[in-house]
């Protein structure tokens, strides 16, 4: 394409940058490197166009670049660096020089490196390529996992004998048909099942939501496991339990003996007793839901896992996340988005985003310390905290609670403020300059920023997380 200052304009009114489209401002030190790493990320995202000399965050504008003058050695260098072919174009905008890059996608089953690294974007920076995404570019052209068998040759009644078909029936809240070829029929329309001259094939997709025994399978490595532990370390387990149930058809029950398991608080109010659980049941439900949704299920080493101290509960689930943990709040990617459309259809998860904000929500509702989001290499952890006064509370946790309500402010097209802090930690109102302490820490530790700098009153100051 021939691009022109208009197809400037015509980019930069795109609602938001997406998998293959980025932009780059030029502070005066874009080097050849970080092209390089731009150009390597968007072809394992199947390609796309990278405009240097445009602001990237919205409202957007040209800036203009001065890198790269000789666009010949460029593309020299560029190809010699790469090993494929970068198309550039010089656009000469009446506000700025700018550079576009148009960027092929990577052969398929193939994934392009760069130093040794598998690259990806994640938001606006780049990441090495998660090693469940990077299984499944080489499995291409072939079945996705989840499409794949799980068992073959099996018949009617061994489909029945299998799986809990009723139970899709009564989540989708669909009434349940009257014969068994009808069900059979719509279990095929999901891709639950596969009919071939043989006989019946559960796909991996079935028996991880419907199995009535995951080991009928040989996908009980893939089983949720509830511990429970004496104190606030391993040394002593107090209950073990594998669920065998498949995630759709189990989730209640390992909701409800998750809820079972975790202490509670006996209240008295107008005379009468009520037991109320130390965690909001909703927070926990979520949580589990996003660890079964989200884990790299190819992983065959590890398993969704709920473990249970006193003072805290931690749910981990196997592989890095796609985004950065600390944007949890405002973002959401699976892994697997045939498997997250369903367990939103069946109401098991939130339909339009992770629920993470609405974990956020419940933590403030129930006055616990703000949850803490872990990642490792080869897993993903939730910590939530039993109740702990402020008083209690340390430094660095109310610099989280503090970037944590921001963002939930943010989400619900809000800004935080001194007060809105303060009512989150449940202060009165003369507690307003420990709250302005906590927010200059926060700002300090640019986890927030004000939302208009020009304005110098504290008091009515308002806040917007780093990346508002």
């Amino acid at each position: 394409m021939n691009y022109q200052p208009e197809d400037i304009d015509r980019l930069i009114e795109a609602p938001h940058e997406h998998e293959h489209l980025e932009f780059k401002e030029d502070r005066g030190k874009f080097e050849l490197k970080e092209l390089c790493k731009y150009c390597v990320a968007l072809a394992n995202e199947h390609g796309g166009t990278f405009v240097l000399g445009v602001t990237d965050k919205a409202p957007r504008s040209v800036g203009g670049t001065a890198a790269f003058p000789n666009l010949d050695l460029l593309k020299t260098r560029l190809f010699d660096t790469l090993r494929f072919r970068v198309e550039v174009q010089e656009v000469f905008h009446q506000r700025g020089r700018v550079l576009v890059f148009d960027i092929p996608s990577r052969p398929m089953g193939m994934a392009y490196s760069l130093d040794g690294q598998y690259l990806m974007r994640i938001g606006g920076s780049i990441r090495p390529m998660t090693d469940d995404m990077l299984r499944r570019i080489h499995a291409e052209g072939g079945p996705e996992y989840l499409l794949r068998p799980a068992l073959t040759d099996l018949s009617d009644a061994d489909v029945h004998r299998l799986l809990d078909i009723h139970s899709y029936f009564d989540l989708s809240q669909q009434p349940h048909p009257t014969t068994m070829d009808a069900m059979l029929e719509r279990f095929e329309q999901e891709q639950f099942i596969e009919r071939h001259s043989d006989g019946w094939r559960i796909s991996n997709l079935g028996a991880l939501l419907f199995a009535k025994n995951l080991s009928d399978f040989d996908l009980q490595l893939k089983a949720p496991r509830v511990v429970v532990y004496r104190g606030t370390g391993k040394s002593e387990i107090v209950r073990d339990l594998i669920g065998n149930k498949g995630y759709a058809a189990g989730f209640k029950g390992l909701v409800d003996y998750i809820d079972s398991q975790l202490p509670a608080n006996e209240v008295i109010g107008q005379a009468l007793r009520k037991t109320t659980r130390m965690y909001p049941e909703e927070a926990i439900r979520e949580l589990v839901a996003n660890a079964l949704i989200h884990q790299d299920i190819e992983d065959t080493g590890s398993y969704p896992m709920v473990e249970i101290y006193d003072g805290r509960v931690e749910i981990t689930n196997p592989g890095k996340p796609l985004i950065p943990t600390d944007r949890f709040i405002d973002g959401n990617k699976s892994r697997y988005e045939r498997l997250a459309d369903i367990m939103r259809r069946l109401r098991i998860c939130e339909r339009l985003s992770s629920g993470i904000d609405r974990v956020v929500e419940l933590a403030e509702a129930y006055q616990l310390p703000a949850p803490d989001f872990r990642a490792t290499e080869h897993q993903t952890s939730v910590v939530l905290f039993a109740h702990k006064p402020f008083a209690r509370m340390g430094r660095n946790e109310r610099i989280l609670a503090c970037y944590q309500h921001a963002c939930l402010c943010r989400v619900q097209d809000k800004k935080m403020t001194n007060q809105s802090l303060r009512e989150r930690f449940k202060l009165p109102k003369d507690k307003g300059n420990t709250i302005s302490q906590i927010i200059s820490d926060a700002v300090k530790g640019g986890r927030i920023k004000i939302d208009d700098p020009d304005n110098r009153s504290k008091k009515f100051a308002q806040y917007i997380p780093y990346w508002g």
